[in-house]
């Protein structure tokens, strides 16, 4: 089991100041520092906003797989693709419930469900989602939704019901966008964020690397998300899964070295958010994923499964933990 120690004292030695000024040149500048000397950087400022060590353990439910209308590239729950992901319905709350009871009892202080839906319709699906993320507030635990585009009005209908945080990534740059989807433009993605944070739902955006994208986009991606005002709270930083059937299953690999560039950068751009090492983490060798905690990375999801993709299991981040020294951030 992950064990939730106290933590040491913030360091205090440093005095990076919050920036959300950036320019592009600035951000490629970062980006393409020695990774050495990046990661250096950005353990300093890690260590200014976070705890070190803490690292915050998330729990992510499919509520409602596949048959998504929606073009993405790297997802096996788009429609538009034969993978062995098959469609189903909403999962009843009662049966998500006890899901996010086992989490919270195995050491995960946010539980977030996620629906392959491109935008969430008012009706009888969204009246037992609003229920399900008052049964998980009531636990405690902080709640994510990712469901797809949302309306003002369903945003604060959630926050209403408590939801602590919204997912909505951007993916990619906006130059690189249209070559992973088609079936939504980046300014639909950017007026959800904002009805989101409208609402006083904190926000939670980040995006895919390793889907042939260059350096350049990934800058771009991090550039988009650090020019926010206020930054998002959560920054998931995720690295392709490939998927048999989807147009980039045959994709090559990346260097998890990049992953690690990515991290750090998006740590010194947005030091107070929680970044998050997330999909992908089964293609990583141990080193490669301290070196990702080295970078700035602070939060992971647990979980043999990931929505519909493999994740590393409970015996294996456990030994990970151990190793490295990590605590399992606990409950505020």
């Amino acid at each position: 089991m992950f064990e939730v120690k106290e933590s040491v004292p913030l360091a205090t030695d440093c005095c990076y100041v919050v920036r959300h000024d950036w320019t592009r040149a600035e951000v490629e500048s970062i980006y393409h520092q020695p990774l050495l000397e990046l990661v250096y950087q950005a353990q300093q400022v890690h260590r200014q906003f976070h705890k070190p060590g803490d690292v915050q353990l998330c729990r992510l439910l499919s509520i409602k797989t596949g048959g998504c209308p929606e073009d993405c590239a790297y997802c096996p729950q788009s429609a538009h693709y034969h993978t062995e992901v098959r469609s189903g319905s909403l999962m009843p709350v009662a049966e998500v419930c006890r899901a996010a009871e086992k989490a919270r009892k195995e050491g995960a202080t946010r539980f977030c469900m996620g629906a392959a839906w491109r935008e969430v319709r008012d009706g009888k699906d969204f009246e037992n989602v609003l229920e399900m993320v008052r049964s998980v507030a009531a636990l405690g635990m902080e709640v994510c939704c990712t469901l797809g585009m949302i309306t003002a009005r369903q945003a604060g209908r959630l926050a209403e019901a408590g939801l602590t945080a919204y997912n909505h990534n951007l993916d990619t740059s906006p130059e690189y966008y249209g070559r992973i989807i088609t079936t939504r433009r980046y300014e639909d993605r950017l007026r959800t964020l904002r009805h989101v944070r409208d609402a006083g739902i904190s926000v939670c955006c980040g995006g895919i690397i390793g889907m042939g994208e260059s350096d350049a986009d990934r800058a771009g991606l991090l550039f988009e998300l650090a020019r926010m005002n206020p930054h998002p709270e959560s920054v998931p930083i995720n690295l392709l899964v490939r998927v048999e059937g989807t147009p980039l299953g045959t994709t090559a690999s990346l260097d998890p070295l990049t992953l690690a560039r990515t991290i750090a950068t998006a740590r010194v751009l947005m030091p107070a958010a929680m970044v998050r090492l997330s999909a992908g983490r089964r293609s990583l060798t141990r080193e490669a994923a301290a070196f990702c905690f080295m970078a700035g990375a602070n939060s992971i999801f647990f979980g043999e499964k990931l929505l519909t993709t493999p994740n590393p299991g409970r015996d294996e981040d456990d030994l990970l933990f151990r190793e490295l020294g990590l605590r399992a951030m606990s409950r505020a």
